[in-house]
């Protein structure tokens, strides 16, 4: 019997800090139609705050005022939709929210991972049903609890008749490599690392389509310096985050390659090329492991031109080409999240994270 078709909202906000994707999907069982989306502006100021948190610098009382920041800021997000586009909440059956990661930390003793953004106050202030915590029961079965992409990937991509990768640039870049079992994982840095340095360097949130790393060339000492990082060879299920790559990381990379000379540093422009070319060739690396024929973009990294034509470069025995709905597609999987935690269906991750099992994921703040 086939599902009545149901309207979702998904929150998204990345690695990046970049601004909040909500978007309003369509969905039953076959198919999740995008219906709307905007991208909702992350403010200065709790960025600053969030990105000092995860440096360090941190208090019980900071942890609760993010929470109750980013749970304001989400609901200003998904009304700006509503409102935008005279959406009536009473026919959204439900908001998937991821919530901001602040620290994620699958392994050792005591396994975690933190997104913030309290979903009581999207719940009481849309009167909107909220599913949130979607990464934890992965967590406690084993898993990664990360990355969550390749089971909507498979849910819209498997239909294509060639062997596909789906490639998520955000500021984590991760991989969905389709086929008879469901692989994924996430690659390293996507646009983190270039983000940090250009704001570090010109004040600019982003380098819009390369233009400054294309301006630049590439530091091969430091390219093989940062490419050699151990996580960059681990087997998969992995993931990371801002926890792994960060300015720290940087910084400790470029002590790597001063030791050998201490008169040598590289200008600015060359390391932002040279972390352009970090992302395009851990990317591509991961691709050639399989036998891919088409590989889709998708993600804030796709809109970089000059990082795709590096990914290309990189890769000239596939069709690297750009996904429909690329930059929305990480909210819309969240969407589907919560249609899949309102019919109670569990979602097949467990080959993906490494979690023991499928299992239902979220839990429903009405």
């Amino acid at each position: 019997m086939l599902k009545k078709r149901e309207k979702y909202i998904g929150v998204m906000s990345g690695t990046s800090l970049d601004g909040v994707d909500v978007v309003l999907c369509e969905i039953d069982g076959q198919s999740c139609t995008l219906l709307k989306s905007i991208e909702y502006p992350f403010p200065s100021e709790l960025k600053s705050a969030l990105l000092s948190m995860m440096a360090g610098e941190c208090s019980l009382e900071k942890v609760g005022r993010a929470n109750h920041s980013l749970g304001l800021l989400f609901t200003e997000a998904v009304a700006s939709l509503l409102v935008s586009y005279n959406i009536d909440a009473s026919t959204v059956r439900a908001i998937g929210l991821h919530g901001q990661t602040l620290w994620h930390a699958p392994h050792g003793a005591y396994p975690f991972t933190m997104q913030l953004g309290d979903p009581n106050i999207l719940a009481a202030k849309t009167g909107i049903e909220v599913v949130a915590d979607l990464r934890g029961k992965d967590v406690a079965l084993g898993g990664q609890g990360a990355p969550y992409a390749p089971a909507f990937h498979e849910f819209i991509f498997s239909n294509i008749n060639a062997s596909v990768a789906v490639v998520n640039i955000g500021g984590i870049a991760n991989i969905t490599i389709l086929g008879d079992t469901l692989i994924g994982y996430d690659i390293g840095c996507g646009n983190v690392l270039m983000d940090l340095w250009i704001d570090k360097h010109k004040n600019l949130l982003y380098d819009k389509d390369g233009a400054w790393a294309r301006s630049g060339e590439v530091d091969y000492r430091l390219l093989d310096v940062m490419i050699s990082d151990t996580y960059f060879s681990l087997a998969h299920p992995k993931s990371t985050g801002r926890e792994k790559f960060n300015e720290r990381w940087v910084d400790d990379c470029l002590i790597k390659i001063g030791a050998k000379n201490d008169t040598y540093m590289p200008k600015a422009v060359d390391v932002q090329r040279t972390l352009l070319e970090l992302t395009a060739l851990s990317i591509s690396n991961e691709v050639l492991k399989f036998n891919i024929d088409v590989v889709l973009l998708c993600g804030g990294g796709a809109k970089n031109g000059f990082l795709v034509e590096r990914i290309k470069a990189l890769i000239p025995n596939a069709e690297v080409a750009i996904a429909q709905n690329a930059n929305e597609i990480e909210a819309m999987c969240f969407a589907w999240l919560a249609y899949k935690r309102i019919h109670r269906e569990k979602v097949n991750l467990k080959d993906v994270t490494g979690a023991s099992s499928n299992t239902i994921l979220g839990a429903v703040y009405a």
